[in-house]
């Protein structure tokens, strides 16, 4: 038998996870640093020791925890951390949408709307009342004079022709 990743994963990580919040390590970033240890078993051609042959792995695990964080805390001293509290981030976030991201969410308006004007008269205005004005299903069936589930019916083939119309645009 042989150490598959996960199974190395799911016996010691809580450990070497604890093993660097007990070097003052924060939490987050000991978690971080967990799984990098095994990214880096996965990146290299080491050979994981055999369960078998009385190896215990720990040791290899511990010791490149240990290395991970030493990195950490060398980029830590040449690149400083800055605290922010979250309303901070507000102000060097751009709010606004990519290009890419306006120009798809602009066809697909175009698109929603050109599948609204080929709905049946019906169909639309159940749509309309129910998603736009934000009326319930009985409402909507009440005010164009039909039955509850007919209205339901008409609401839910608006969503299924207009989900269509996006998905073939």
């Amino acid at each position: 038998m042989t150490w598959d990743i996960q199974t190395l994963f799911r016996s010691h990580a809580a450990r070497v996870t604890r093993s660097l919040t007990r070097r003052g390590v924060a939490m987050d970033v000991a978690e971080d640093l967990t799984q990098d240890v095994f990214l880096r078993l996965l990146d290299t051609d080491r050979r994981l020791p055999d369960p078998q042959g009385g190896r215990d792995p720990s040791p290899l695990l511990l010791r490149i925890a240990r290395n991970l964080m030493i990195d950490q805390w060398r980029r830590e001293k040449v690149l400083p951390q800055i605290a922010m509290l979250p309303r901070d981030l507000d102000l060097i976030a751009d709010p606004q949408p990519l290009t890419e991201q306006r120009i798809h969410d602009r066809q697909r308006l175009e698109l929603t709307a050109k599948a609204l004007a080929d709905l049946p008269e019906r169909t639309r205005r159940a749509f309309e009342l129910h998603r736009i004005e934000g009326r319930t299903i009985a409402e909507v069936s009440a005010e164009l004079g039909i039955s509850t589930s007919r209205g339901w019916a008409l609401i839910h083939d608006a969503y299924r022709r207009i989900r269509h119309t996006l998905h073939e645009g």
